[in-house]
């Protein structure tokens, strides 16, 4: 596994004025990237609006919001004189709701992580341009400048610090989906996956905590299979079908397929969740610039004019996402130690 090809979600957002992803194109597209052009209707009048066309995963709320002159005075000169915002999300091939995936007009990309960088470059007075990709091609577009910042999940880690920059945004706390049928839970303990066949997705954060307890079991003479699916359709299609017994993932994952799944024949439940940073830190999801590009400082004062102002908190609730709360953006701060990356 590539130490920096560590992850943890990915992204979302929109409304009739913001972020169009063609679904036939993202899908075509499943090994490679896909632009989505974002129009600034919304931003240009004040507003954004978070949690459209979601499937009935959150509550459409339209916030006020607009550029920030001694935040956006920060940024560095040539993304000021750009006037836009590159951002990369990683939904191919088939999305990850609530953080990203293809909304219910069938074409327009939606989610949390979206929004929340709509949000940021309205505070920043730039106009978002989101570009899609694999998990994998979205850290490839951030070396190579195709984009620059990614608001996709990503996991503070200090071992990413080597080539990235942060401003937190959202704890990372991780789940396990079970069938609903099952009676296992992790209760936070690593021993009660002995015997267990769990999937995860490649190059994750949570993979690498998921290879880790693999370790520690298999030095204890027990075993942990690990399962990797092409997607989460597969993979929840492999849990209802009795093939796996949990599925490690994002937390905002897991509780939106709880909600959806409810009262059906293939319903899940959440059997337990787990700090993405491990037992001894709480884990942070934030948005990642490129190391040295002068970015995370600016992108953190934005999100904490947001937080100030309320627009942060509504933006969470609007995707049930409010127990993910943090108090304040910060800049780099603790986060994966190196000798647990």
């Amino acid at each position: 596994m590539s130490p920096l090809s560590l992850r943890s979600r990915l992204t979302r957002g929109l409304t009739a004025g913001t972020v169009v992803a063609a679904l036939a194109g993202g899908l075509a597209a499943c090994g490679g990237d896909s632009d989505a052009a974002t129009t600034t209707d919304s931003a240009a009048a004040g507003s954004v609006t978070v949690g459209a066309l979601s499937l009935g995963a959150a509550k459409e709320t339209t916030l006020k919001v607009s550029e920030v002159k001694s935040i956006s005075a920060e940024l560095p000169k040539d993304i000021a004189k750009s006037g836009k915002l590159e951002i990369g999300v990683g939904f191919l091939p088939a999305g990850s709701p609530p953080l990203g995936y293809v909304g219910s007009d069938q074409k327009t990309l939606t989610g949390s992580e979206t929004d929340i960088g709509r949000l940021v470059a309205a505070v920043l007075g730039l106009k978002p341009e989101l570009k899609n990709s694999t998990w994998e091609n979205l850290f490839i577009g951030l070396d190579s400048g195709k984009v620059q910042v990614a608001f996709s999940n990503v996991t503070d880690t200090e071992e990413r610090k080597q080539k990235y920059e942060f401003a937190s945004y959202r704890e990372d706390n991780l789940g396990f989906a079970a069938s609903a049928s099952s009676k296992w839970n992790f209760d936070g303990n690593y021993e009660n996956l002995a015997g267990k066949t769990v999937a995860v997705g490649a190059g994750t954060n949570q993979e690498r905590i998921l290879l880790e307890w693999k370790k520690k079991l298999a030095a204890e003479g027990k075993k942990l299979t690990i399962k990797y699916f092409q997607d989460n359709n597969s993979t929840y299609l492999a849990l209802a079908a009795g093939k796996i017994d949990a599925y490690l993932a994002p937390n905002p994952s897991v509780s939106y397929q709880v909600t959806q799944t409810k009262g059906t024949a293939k319903a899940v439940r959440d059997a337990g969740t787990y700090s993405g940073a491990g037992s001894s830190l709480q884990g942070l999801i934030a948005a990642t610039a490129k190391k040295d590009s002068g970015l995370a400082k600016p992108l953190a004062a934005a999100i904490n004019y947001l937080i100030e102002n309320g627009q942060y908190a509504k933006w969470l609730a609007a995707w049930n996402l409010s127990n993910e709360a943090v108090a304040k953006s910060e800049v780099n701060p603790p986060g994966l130690p190196l000798d647990n990356s």
